[in-house]
């Protein structure tokens, strides 16, 4: 009988700036949306697992939220819920743009970084957007920063050379067993996803009316019959003028964020969803430890 081929699993975090792509990568490695992405900066605000398996390697990779300077207790509990990461994992792709020269953040998180034994992987995202001959200029700006595992210059968005960054790291990884079924893509539970897609859209539809001052709570989920679930769920926001845009005139953002989230929200049940939204004022919830840990941004956690 032919001795089977050993597996190989272990833990990958993801970090850099905020709006690097990080969700971008983590979505399209693991083929389904279990991180919301948005051209806003400091979208991700949990540390969200994404889980790839073949059938002799399993990795879970860490989607952190981008490292900034914080101006709230929320964006400190966001910063050190990123860094709290390096210590624990097998392996880290620290994230940049190729469009963006090397700034102050991230010599701030090179500097963390240099204190880590782990391999680290320089991974240039958005190689789409810049013409080839920039590439070696950024190259060069990073490559005596750290000594780095290798050097990957990829697209998340179109996919360019993924495969290729995959292939590596499965290669590097330790023999060890499989933490999560095979056709489990995220540590998450569904309630945690479906505030973050509908979180998503208000990111998406209000732009730079409503700042990061949103969190979602879902208030319910229940099979309302054999064909349909019926889900309730509150947008915080911390000024009333707020409440205004969210809204909208009419009830009609509201509805169109509600359209939106829904459908991706059957899409990751493969259910019909009825969905029934609420906007609800918390004046200065970000800097409130008590109603931050009520919206899931507890300290412990990390």
């Amino acid at each position: 009988m032919a001795e089977q081929p050993a597996f190989h699993s272990g833990f990958v975090s993801i970090i850099g700036r905020p709006n690097v792509g990080k969700s971008t990568l983590l979505n399209r490695i693991v083929g389904q949306k279990v991180a919301i992405m948005s051209d806003k900066a400091q979208t991700t605000r949990n540390t969200i697992q994404g889980i790839y398996t073949t059938k002799d390697t399993q990795m879970v990779f860490i989607d952190t939220p981008g490292i900034h300077k914080p101006h709230s207790r929320l964006g400190d509990f966001m910063v050190k819920s990123a860094l709290s990461t390096l210590g624990e994992v097998d392996a880290i792709m620290f994230m940049i743009n190729a469009d963006q020269r090397r700034g102050a953040g991230d010599n701030f998180i090179i500097e963390r970084l240099k204190a880590v034994k782990k391999p680290i992987y320089l991974i240039i995202n958005k190689i789409d957007q810049i013409h080839p001959d920039h590439l070696l200029e950024i190259m060069d700006q990073y490559k005596d920063a750290l000594p780095w595992a290798d050097i990957f210059p990829i697209s998340a968005l179109e996919g360019n050379n993924v495969d290729e960054l995959l292939t590596t790291l499965k290669s590097k990884l330790p023999e060890g067993p499989q933490y999560y079924p095979s056709d489990q893509i995220t540590d998450h539970p569904e309630r945690f996803i479906i505030s973050e897609l509908i979180r998503e859209k208000v990111l998406e539809l209000t732009r730079q009316e409503v700042p990061h001052s949103t969190a979602v709570v879902i208030d319910s989920i229940k099979r309302q019959d054999e064909e349909k679930i019926h889900i309730q769920a509150t947008i915080i926001i911390e000024r009333s003028s707020q409440k205004g845009i969210i809204i909208g005139k009419g009830g009609s953002m509201l509805k169109k964020i509600g359209s939106m989230a829904r459908r991706d929200i059957e899409t990751l049940l493969g259910d019909k969803v009825y969905l029934e939204l609420w906007v609800k004022v918390q004046e200065n919830w970000k800097d409130r430890e008590n109603l931050l840990a009520s919206y899931g941004y507890r300290q412990d956690d990390y």
